[in-house]
């Protein structure tokens, strides 16, 4: 029995010695999660952003495909003109 409480009285300090360096663990994974969240919310609005402009594309190629009446170089100009994406030509300049 007096060897059992030899133990106690050092088990006590050394697990309240240890709660520092799990708290600073814990603090660390935190952070971790934090910016990894962040990261995935700026990827996520980059491909949403991504996905709208192809969205955006599909509906001109739809429209150049199914209105057979009108002149399809015109509707093909006048769509890239009123089109907001940059053109291969802006980029490189």
């Amino acid at each position: 029995m007096n060897d059992i409480a030899s133990w106690i009285w050092v088990l006590i300090p050394l697990a309240a010695l240890s709660i520092a360096p799990f708290k600073m663990w814990l603090r660390i994974k935190e952070r971790q999660l934090e910016k990894q969240s962040e990261m995935t919310a700026e990827k996520s609005a980059q491909y949403a952003a991504h996905t709208e402009r192809l969205e955006q594309r599909m509906r001109v190629l739809e429209r150049i495909v199914t209105d057979k009446g009108m002149d399809i170089s015109d509707e093909i100009e006048r769509l890239r003109d009123s089109d907001p994406a940059p053109r291969i030509e802006e980029r490189t300049r």
